[in-house]
């Protein structure tokens, strides 16, 4: 009891004032920008032949209900809150008249699936390679994959995930350009299906992972060199301790906090979506209905998205808050 009562709960209160705060914002910012989501969707109307005064008029009044724009700002405050707190988010005008809750739901398990998979991949290999690199620094082997990860590093994203895009789907024709699974091939616990979802999605996963690496490696690398340095194994090399033994017992594990706490962060970012990524490749996760929303000025799926990458940041960096003393002996639930 008193471990919940002086650890756990203020930590709850913690997570629930940044994800109030942040919802807060969210909600602000599509109200203090100069970009009108109402009449952006008159224009486009307009620009389509609706040339009707009492039509458009009617129309306003209809999207300041949909956009929950009607009434002061502590109004609509209110009223966002009550239909948030019932997972109401409002329809999405890009998809109307389906819900942003509904819209959500059906993207994120590819954003979640390919985003896990890719994050952790990426964290396995960026910790273990810069752990051994950093340890065995005076090696051969660890100054080629030093020199092959600093040459892959510092390329820009977008033009990783294009080399990939026209190697491997236009002028080796492996993998397909774009979506997420076969046409016409039905969801299930199958080869087919599940071959399909794989062929898709490892260009989009294989970009990620080659540019994601290359910070897991730089970073865990400065933390080896940083605690080789350490009196405590020091003293381990001078008792003639087995290497294996010093780089796992004692630089892995030293240098596992903080890597763990940016995993945990990372893990709790995918439900922003990879918006670059899912552009380039046409994969139909929430980066890419992001993308569209801010394009049309569907204010209430950037809303949503937002507050989604919100609550997955807010809770992952509560779960590693909470897990800290079971990682590190130097933390007490006090």
């Amino acid at each position: 009891m008193e471990l919940i009562k002086r650890y756990i709960l203020p930590r709850l209160f913690q997570w629930m004032i940044v994800v109030i705060v942040g919802t807060t914002v969210v909600f602000l910012v599509p109200r203090i920008s100069p970009m009108d989501p109402v009449q952006t969707t008159l224009s486009s109307m307009s620009s389509l032949g609706m040339a009707n005064p009492e039509a458009i008029k009617q129309m306003e009044e209809v999207l300041m209900d949909l956009y929950g724009l009607r009434g002061t700002l502590a109004e609509q405050y209110l009223r966002f809150w009550s239909y948030l707190l019932k997972g109401d988010l409002g329809p999405s005008l890009i998809m109307f008249p389906a819900p942003v809750v509904s819209v959500i739901a059906t993207s994120m398990p590819w954003t979640v699936g390919l985003m896990l998979v890719s994050t952790i991949i990426a964290w396995l290999l960026g910790i273990t390679l810069g752990t051994l690199t950093g340890y065995f620094s005076a090696t051969r082997w660890a100054r080629i994959i030093d020199a092959v990860v600093m040459c892959i590093y510092p390329i820009p994203y977008y033009i990783m995930a294009l080399m990939l895009l026209f190697l491997f789907a236009y002028t080796f024709p492996v993998f397909p350009f774009s979506g997420a699974v076969g046409i016409g091939i039905k969801p299930g616990l199958n080869w087919v299906f599940i071959g399909s979802v794989i062929r898709h999605g490892f260009l989009p996963a294989i970009s990620l992972i080659l540019i994601t690496t290359g910070w897991r490696f730089i970073s865990q690398r400065a933390l080896v060199t940083t605690v080789i340095g350490s009196d405590h194994v020091q003293y381990a090399e001078i008792a003639a301790l087995p290497r294996r033994k010093i780089m796992f017992r004692y630089i892995f594990r030293d240098t596992l906090l903080p890597q763990t706490t940016d995993l945990a962060l990372s893990l709790g970012s995918i439900f922003g979506g990879a918006l670059i990524t899912e552009f380039v490749f046409s994969y139909p996760g929430l980066g890419q209905i992001l993308y569209t929303a801010i394009l049309q000025g569907d204010f209430n799926i950037i809303v949503g998205i937002s507050i989604f990458s919100i609550v997955g940041i807010a809770t992952g960096a509560l779960l590693i808050d909470l897990l800290y003393p079971l990682l590190d002996p130097r933390v007490r639930y006090h």
